[in-house]
């Protein structure tokens, strides 16, 4: 990594400042040179936290494209603004790392796929719990066909109280939705990555407006305010795959249920299954007897400054860059996150019409 690159922030709130600038200001081979916020007085405490000695603070971010010696974006914005930066970076010739999910609707998610296709630069969404050290083992044991053929999984996305009442979280113009976008969308995009199954055939769904009318609800960030939650609480999917496969999606910030799991996934194959309920367990059989093993993650991995394992983010963060340096995939592809969203949208459909809803 000889060359260094000259990075843009647009979007400079809570995402920003706990995910990707921690990340990012960790490796030597980027620089942050603009930083855009409509509140701009965030843009200027970033540029000042982490940027170069000549970063720039913008308020409109056409004023931060326009700059030419940009190489990389970095989208962390409100999801109904996610398509529309994301297009004019690529059209004015820079890599984008978008945050998740990739848009609002589908629609926009597809204008994001095609302009990346027209201008010939990378585009990839931040699904960071692909880069956990589970998720990678467990990719590995799939991608090597130890669980056989994956016919049936479990997306979970479940918060018993956790409900984001800061930002625009509970905006439904701004976000598109509620959990099921945005916590659902990870345990969506990590399961269909295991069972390398993009490709569904039909969704039934149902979304859920129950707790979020409560007043002075128990939540761990404090109570919301039910005049504010536009969003869906909960919201499930049933979704099965032109392979006859099956997906359970479930998602919530609000359930009065004990059991939680978030960004993790269930997966059953004709050969053996797998979870992440308690670590990394794999089960099977062997000799004419069933089979569990939990999978010990504290030692060996990827190991990276100075030995330390490297989080999540870190590790999405340097992986990208290398993408563009080397001219290689990005492991979150496109047109992947783009099935993630059709399926989401979907999901939202079927609960308003009462109908399933089918992929062409």
């Amino acid at each position: 990594m000889a060359k260094k690159l000259k990075g843009a922030i647009i979007g400079c709130g809570g995402i920003a400042f706990e995910k990707y600038f921690p990340s990012l200001s960790k490796l030597k081979e980027l620089e942050l040179v603009a930083f855009c916020d409509i509140i701009v007085e965030k843009a200027e405490k970033a540029a000042a936290a982490y940027g170069s000695t000549d970063a720039k603070a913008f308020y409109d971010y056409r004023e931060a494209l326009a700059n030419v010696d940009i190489d990389v974006v970095y989208v962390c914005t409100p999801n109904d603004s996610h398509a529309e930066i994301s297009i004019a970076a690529l059209e004015s010739g820079k890599h984008v790392m978008c945050e998740k999910p990739m848009a609002k609707t589908a629609a926009e998610a597809q204008a994001m796929v095609d302009a990346a296709k027209r201008t010939g630069k990378k585009l990839s969404i931040g699904y960071q719990n692909n880069f956990r050290p589970d998720s990678r083992y467990l990719q590995q044991i799939c991608d090597n066909g130890e669980l056989g053929e994956i016919y049936f999984a479990k997306a979970h996305a479940i918060r018993r109280r956790a409900v984001p009442t800061w930002g625009v979280f509970l905006d439904q113009e701004k976000q598109g939705g509620g959990p099921l976008i945005d916590i659902g969308s990870h345990a969506l995009d990590l399961t269909l990555r295991m069972m390398n199954n993009y490709a569904p055939k039909c969704v039934l769904g149902k979304a859920y407006h129950k707790l979020s009318r409560k007043e002075n609800a128990a939540n761990v960030w404090g109570p919301w305010d039910p005049e504010k939650f536009t969003v869906e609480d909960s919201a499930f999917g049933f979704i099965t795959m032109q392979n006859g496969a099956t997906v359970i999606l479930e998602s919530s910030w609000a359930l009065n249920s004990l059991d939680t799991l978030e960004a993790k996934t269930t997966l059953c194959g004709t050969e053996g299954g797998a979870d992440m309920r308690d670590g990394l367990r794999i089960n099977s059989e062997k000799l004419g007897r069933m089979t569990t093993t939990t999978i010990d993650l504290s030692a060996g991995g990827v190991a990276f400054f100075e030995g330390k394992e490297e989080s999540s983010s870190d590790l999405e963060a340097r992986l990208w860059l290398e993408c563009i340096l080397h001219d290689t995939e990005p492991l979150v592809k496109p047109e992947q996150a783009l099935v993630v969203t059709q399926i989401l949208e979907a999901i939202y459909a079927s609960s308003q019409t009462g109908k399933a809803i089918y992929f062409e």
